[in-house]
């Protein structure tokens, strides 16, 4: 690993940029003491679900400490019937926990394939802006190198040049926070594939090929240049 990627992680890690460590999952004491609706989500009781949220429309936005609602918990949870449940009585899918994270975006960082095709096909948006670093879920999912995830998301039409407030895109997180091994090449290719651009260059001026370059990612230069990048 190279110094400049060791400042760009060391520096990421400092300001919480990180999703994997911004997102908080409800520990075992949280989930413990749920109740109604946010338990039901928790251990994927359709029928509870059911039966709660039609005597209360309310309780299917009601929060816990941290700001999750029922359908932040089930999407946690993997309880991919719960998501549907919660979503099918109207449970608001762009609600934001306290990390200001949506449901799209804690299973895209979760590279739950599975959840993300039930929340988007139940009408979910990939476009929305999340985190306190005003990323998109696809930026969060390139960083992470979860192709699958990102092929998912530039098919719901997720904002492909969207520039966080660290002034990166996906493009350019896919590059600086990901290894340069095989899932974040596929990723890559994933973005040239659907026309990201390759000249939106980071806060220093940085295209994607230079950044490529500088970390003797010869596979991802060869791909950005492939695509016309320079």
């Amino acid at each position: 690993m190279n110094s400049l990627r060791i400042a760009l992680l060391a520096a990421a890690l400092s300001s919480g940029a990180l999703p994997a460590a911004a997102q908080v999952p409800p520990s075992p004491a949280e989930a413990a003491e749920y109740s109604g609706l946010h338990a039901a989500a928790h251990r994927g009781d359709v029928a509870a679900i059911v039966r709660l949220a039609g005597a209360s429309r309310a309780a299917l936005e009601a929060r816990d400490r941290q700001g999750r609602t029922p359908l932040h918990v089930a999407t946690f949870a993997r309880e991919r019937d719960a998501v549907r449940a919660l979503l099918e009585a109207g449970a608001e899918h762009s609600a934001l926990e306290n990390g200001r994270y949506d449901a799209v975006t804690i299973a895209a960082v979760a590279d739950d394939e599975q959840t993300l095709r039930v929340l988007l096909a139940m009408g979910a948006s990939a476009r929305l802006v999340t985190s306190r670093y005003d990323g998109t879920a696809l930026i969060a999912a390139a960083h992470l190198g979860h192709d699958g995830v990102v092929r998912q998301l530039i098919a719901a039409g997720a904002p492909l040049d969207h520039v966080n407030n660290l002034h990166w895109t996906a493009l350019i997180e896919a590059i600086v926070l990901g290894d340069g091994g095989a899932r974040h090449q596929r990723t890559l290719k994933a973005l040239l594939d659907a026309g990201a651009d390759t000249q939106l260059a980071d806060r220093e001026g940085r295209t994607p090929l230079q950044l490529a370059k500088g970390r003797g990612y010869e596979a991802m230069v060869r791909a950005l240049m492939a695509a016309g990048a320079r």
